[in-house]
């Protein structure tokens, strides 16, 4: 399955002032003439990129380069279903939606899937794109692609044994004003529940 959030025939006049300023400028883009990986890991590789900027002066870029990841926003009832986990690299404990790492060359929705399943034991019958989250572009390739979940029933959950969640169903109303208040943070959750309050 590709990730095409609007059919083709929906590409209309409202996008092409947006499509225009997006195309590339030489004034603005910088060439990328040499690339040296720095460090690597499983879940990244942390590169050092030479540039040319548009003005002929050489720099430097550190750049890292990941998968990616897939989320999916699951509405039952009014309520959202959001996993609880404490994330070490924020020092606390974090409320997301269901989402994970995309493997090497791995279908975004095959991901997505497989970890709606793990995390909650929800299985949907359909998943639609509806985002692609860039976290910070300003040095990460980084891509979440965000699904709305269609026709769920519940299944046994199956974390990965170093995963440690507690799952809990929240009032869109809640997560929607837990966002707007900067209670919620994380950039899935924070468009999956603008997309769930338009439901």
């Amino acid at each position: 399955m590709s990730f095409e959030l609007l059919p083709p025939e929906a590409d209309d006049a409202r996008l092409e002032r947006i499509r225009d300023l997006l195309r590339d400028d030489d004034a603005l883009v910088e060439r990328v003439e040499q690339r040296e990986s720095e460090w690597g890991c499983a879940i990244f590789d942390a590169q050092r990129w030479e540039v040319t900027q548009p003005d002929g002066v050489r720099a430097e870029r550190d750049i890292v380069l990941h998968n990616g990841g897939a989320g999916v926003c699951v509405v039952r009832d009014g309520k959202m279903c959001l996993v609880r986990q404490y994330r070490v690299a924020l020092g606390r404990m974090s409320l997301e939606i269901p989402a994970g790492k995309i493997d090497p060359n791995e279908d975004p929705a095959v991901c997505a899937a497989r970890e709606l399943t793990e995390e909650t034991g929800l299985v949907a019958e359909r998943l639609v794109p509806i985002a692609i989250s860039r976290s910070a572009p300003g040095f990460t390739n980084e891509a979440t692609r965000v699904f709305y979940a269609q026709g769920v029933s519940q299944h046994p959950a199956s974390p990965d044994p170093d995963e440690f969640v507690d799952v809990c169903w929240v009032p869109v109303e809640e997560v929607l004003a837990a966002v707007r208040a900067g209670v919620i943070q994380d950039a899935k959750t924070v468009i999956s529940a603008l997309f769930a309050a338009g439901l």
